[in-house]
Parts: structure tokens; sequence; C-alpha cells
């Protein structure tokens, strides 16, 4: 189904089906609705945002400059950069593999490897900004790229009977968490809690959460990288000022056996980013905050993000596993 234009112009983004899942509800013991994220065009929620921003920069623009993108959302702005007739360049860190390079030149993007990880990435795209007189597309450090996904919640508030109990969602940098924040006020929801979900090694959210301002991680440990930016969005941390956010840090084994679980119930190959929400699920811990009176009890329904998994294949799950030490 298409999305409806907003400000004029048709979005690249598709309204993705909402469905219930019945092992999702099982293991947390009332109904888990899942946005299927993973079939947009891109391969995951980053086009709403970052289409978003690129039609933003091509309206304007003439002539039309080069666009500078860093991250896995690369992805997403080269699909947008393609659908609007723009040359792009993508800076990728090291730790992306190569699926998403392959993927990127596939769209027709220049794809460019720098450091290690996306904060590595992210400054030399913003050189290259500077540089080069290109734009830069930030991942989800933008008031657009959240505008843009506020637009998941709005279609929710098409597709659901009632608003859910609670809604998991994966914490990268913060622009999954802001949009939908963003989403939920628009609709008037804004007392749905929220968990934000991260894992071990990536956890960048939860520690500026406990210590009440930004904090920047030394390094990113965890294996699933397209959680790994070492400092969120200021944004994200004024999110959890207006909404109830609660922060769950799953283990890089949890993540990746939530992955292999959900490929088994719902035949969906995600990213490990993904499994850290889905884990939250799996592992009881959604119980836990009801037992600790952190959500409510019932809590009705329960709304999963299913955010995505371009970057993933299931030689490349074994690889994990096989890395992590698991049978």
């Amino acid at each position: 189904m298409a999305a409806q234009p907003v400000g004029g112009q048709k979005p690249f983004h598709v309204v993705s089906p909402v469905l219930e899942s019945l092992p999702l509800s099982k293991a947390v013991g009332t109904k888990v609705f899942m946005k299927l994220e993973n079939v947009q065009p891109s391969g995951s929620f980053k086009i709403r945002g970052i289409g978003h921003r690129c039609q933003d920069v091509r309206a304007p623009a003439l002539p039309d400059p080069p666009l500078s993108a860093g991250g896995n959302a690369g992805l997403a702005a080269a699909y947008a950069a393609r659908q609007l007739g723009l040359p792009i360049t993508v800076v990728l860190p090291s730790s992306s593999g190569p699926t998403p390079a392959r993927k990127l030149e596939q769209l027709g993007a220049t794809v460019e490897v720098y450091g290690k990880v996306w904060d590595d990435a992210n400054r030399r795209a913003q050189e290259l900004a500077e540089t080069e007189g290109w734009v830069s597309i930030h991942p989800f450090d933008h008031p657009l790229v959240w505008e843009g996904h506020a637009s998941l919640v709005r279609e929710l508030k098409d597709s659901l009977e009632a608003k859910p109990g609670a809604i998991v969602v994966a914490v990268g940098g913060g622009g999954l968490l802001a949009g939908v924040v963003a989403g939920l006020q628009q609709v008037g929801w804004q007392d749905v809690p929220i968990i934000a979900a991260e894992t071990q090694g990536a956890h960048s959210f939860h520690e500026a959460l406990k210590a009440g301002r930004l904090v920047t991680l030394p390094d990113i440990t965890s294996l699933a990288t397209c959680l790994g930016a070492k400092t969120v969005a200021a944004r994200a941390l004024e999110c959890a000022r207006e909404c109830q956010v609660i922060s769950q840090v799953v283990e890089d084994t949890e993540a990746v056996r939530a992955v292999e679980q959900f490929l088994d119930d719902e035949r969906m190959l995600v990213e490990p980013a993904c499994g850290a929400p889905l884990a939250v699920l799996y592992s009881g811990r959604l119980q836990r905050l009801q037992s600790q009176g952190r959500l409510r009890t019932p809590l009705g329904s329960v709304l999963l993000v299913v955010c995505g998994g371009s970057n993933i294949h299931t030689g490349q799950l074994r690889d994990l596993k096989s890395q992590l030490g698991m049978q």
C-alpha cells in the first residue's frame, strides 16, 4: 500500500503491515503486534525519515548537490537518491561488512569505507560535505528524519483498534525513538510506554539515561553494528523526559538467539539490531517489568517495531553464532 503524500510530495516508504505474532504473544502472555518495517523498499524503517530528509534537499537545490551519507542509513539515502536522480556517496565503517556495500553499489551509489565504527564514517561524511560542498544526510540526528519516522505511529493509529499497552523499539542513535515519540504526541498516545532495547557494547542511550546527560562510549564492542553510535542524539534524551521510556540492555548472545528464534517463528531474517527488542520479548524481561510495577498488568497489547534486516543473511548469522561461541 502506498503512503499518503506529505507536503505535496509522495514519500518513498510504504504503509507497512501490522500483524499479530502468535509465538511472541505466547512468550509475552498478551497480544504482540508486529509493525513490519523490514518490508520497506530499502529494507528498514530508515527510508521514512531519510527519504523525507532527501526530498527536502532535492526541493530547493539547483543545481543538484551530491549527497553524503554515513552508516547503514546509507541504503535508505541511496534508494531515495536514485528515485530523485541525485548522485550520492555513502561512507561506511569497516564493521559494516561487504553486504551493504554491494547493495549500495547496486543502487548506483559510490561507496567509501572509512574507519572502524559509524562515528568514524560519519566524521568522514561531514568532512566531504564541508570540503566538496555536498549535503550530509545524518542517519538519525535531524528534525526532518524524526518527522519522517513519525509516520510509523500515524499508521498504527489507523491500523490498531486500540492504542497498545507498550511499544518496543531498538535504539541506536535515537532517530527511531525520536520519531516514535513525535508520532505518539501527534496522535495523542503520549502515555504509551516505550521500551528501548540496546545490546551491551552499543548501549549509549542506556548510559545517557543513567547519567542524565549524553555519554560517549569508549568503543562499540557489540556485534549489533547497526546500533553502534557511541553517542545518541540529544533529542533521544529529551524524549525520555517527555514520555515514559524504559531502557533495556541485552547481551549479543540473546539478540542473536532471538534473531534465530524469530526466523523459525515468523520466517523472517532480521539483523541483531532488531534482535535486541525481540530478546526483550522472548526472554521474559517484559513480564519482569510488570512485576516491578514499571509496566501495567494486564498490559493489553504490545507493539513491536520490526526495524529491518538489510545487512544480514544466513551465512552471516552462522558467523555471528560462531563468533559468540553459540551452538
